[in-house]
């Protein structure tokens, strides 16, 4: 079986995806805005376990924009099944200060 924790590897590396998606890198909303995306607050809800030599599937939805954070819907699935769902608020960050900062516009601006 998969040792809980490591969904939330999963669930993260999704979302890293997901900005790069966006044509966006971690690094580079760090160097070119001076922010971070830091996890504020995360609920998972285990349905079924995954076992060794499982394809996974993890995906991500934005749920909600605010000015400083991010909603996001996510889920671990194996053919079709949900595994594991998950909610997840990362807020936006003053990557010098950690001080909680807007998000900027242009960062959605062709993804609303």
């Amino acid at each position: 079986m998969v040792y809980h924790a490591s969904y939330v590897r999963f669930l993260e590396r999704a979302r890293t995806e997901w900005l790069r998606a966006m044509g966006l890198g971690q690094q580079q909303l760090k160097d070119r805005e001076d922010l971070v995306l830091v996890i504020r607050d995360m609920s998972l809800d285990f349905h079924q376990p995954a076992r060794l030599d499982d394809e996974l599937q993890a995906t991500v939805e934005l749920l909600e924009r605010r000015r400083a954070s991010l909603l996001f819907a996510q889920q671990v699935t194996r053919d079709g099944q949900v595994l594991v769902g998950a909610k997840v608020r990362a807020a936006c960050l003053v990557a010098s200060s950690f001080k909680p900062r807007a998000l900027p516009e242009w960062l959605f601006a062709q993804n609303p």
